[in-house]
């Protein structure tokens, strides 16, 4: 971890800047968070001046607004609509051709994110059958993780063990602080290629004040969730409620939009579509993200297996919390909040979980 031995080094603001030419001018296209048509998405970068300076993040159920930051933080931001999945696991792609491999270094890389990709990992790129194009992506990437000192009102990943701080899966982690003593950010390692870059990086030894203050924050952030998840066994919860009416409770709320599994960093479910020209000369095979709403992904000889919009959600959420872990050995869940933020009626994941935990305590 960042706070632990070797110490922590020091850059300041131009110190970003300079990470972002040192990692294009080693090939990498750099990808970060920048701010466009009233959201921070993640897009490729010029500069370090792409970065969001001075831009903080207001989110709720199906609430998500930019406002301006009284300070110039650039990571001090809850997420925005999209994930670092869609670089390793594209919305779509054709799969019965070649395709080229960019080294990308992902700047911004949240904690609830390294899970997520973490958990991608387990999904696409383990044994017995990996994805050989998500291994080949994700082999070339550079991540630059953030510590979350500031989480949104939506986030809630203290309660899933996946943040506020980035224990794992970075080649250099981030911590922002402002205040006194100037814009600055530890820095710490966590590969040799990280190493590789710091040591061409202008930086100092961090002080034994700013490595204490930056424990602080991270552990205040720890504190200062939005949201949190249930404490009960949300396995065997989610199992026994199979049969529960809160599911068309929720129906009655849900427009099946899809949009909380195409927001949510670890939903990996694709279709496999075919084309061809109007000549018929020329055929080729995409595969797109598809979604457990859609009535046609459970649809077998006969109709759907799951035709009305409660069963689709009772799958798509006891999918995520309760028998990812039968199928990958973990929760499907990192805490990221999106889903709550971008769902248009406001369903609340953690509000749903505690009714469910509720209405079994009360039975």
């Amino acid at each position: 971890m960042l706070f632990d031995h070797p110490l922590p080094e020091v850059i300041d603001r131009a110190g970003l800047d300079q990470l972002v030419k040192l990692l294009q001018a080693d090939g990498y296209t750099v990808v970060g968070p920048t701010e466009r048509d009233g959201a921070l998405v993640l897009d490729e970068l010029a500069g370090g001046a792409d970065l969001p300076d001075g831009i903080g993040v207001e989110t709720g159920a199906g609430h998500y607004r930019l406002r301006e930051r009284a300070d110039g933080a650039v990571f001090n931001h809850s997420a925005g609509p999209q994930s670092w999945k869609q670089f390793v696991h594209p919305p779509r792609q054709r799969v019965d051709a070649p395709e080229p491999v960019r080294r990308l270094a992902f700047i911004g890389v949240r904690p609830c994110d390294l899970a997520a990709l973490a958990i991608l990992d387990g999904v696409l790129g383990a044994a017995p059958y990996p994805d050989d194009r998500y291994l080949a992506r994700r082999d070339q990437i550079f991540v630059v993780a953030v510590n979350c000192v500031e989480p949104g009102n939506t986030c809630f990943c203290a309660s899933t063990g996946t943040g506020p701080a980035a224990e794992w899966g970075y080649d250099l982690v981030l911590t922002e602080q402002e205040g006194e003593g100037g814009h600055r950010f530890l820095l710490g390692t966590g590969s040799v290629a990280g190493e590789e870059i710091l040591d061409r990086l202008t930086h100092r030894t961090a002080t034994g004040g700013e490595i204490r203050e930056a424990r602080r924050a991270v552990d205040d952030a720890a504190g200062s969730m939005g949201r949190s998840m249930p404490e009960t066994d949300l396995r065997g919860l989610l199992n026994r409620a199979r049969g529960s009416e809160h599911w068309e409770q929720v129906a009655n709320r849900c427009l099946a939009c899809a949009n909380c599994t195409m927001v949510c960093p670890t939903c990996f479910c694709t279709t496999v579509e075919d084309a061809t020209d109007l000549e018929g000369d020329n055929a080729e095979r995409w595969q797109r993200w598809d979604s457990c709403f859609d009535p046609d992904f459970s649809y077998i000889h006969g109709g759907a297996v799951r035709k009305s919009v409660g069963s689709r959600y009772r799958q798509w959420m006891s999918h995520k919390l309760s028998t990812w872990h039968d199928q990958f050995g973990t929760s499907g869940c990192v805490g990221c909040g999106r889903c709550i933020a971008w769902c248009p009626a406001g369903i609340d994941i953690t509000a749903e979980a505690a009714a469910l935990a509720e209405k079994e305590r009360t039975r």
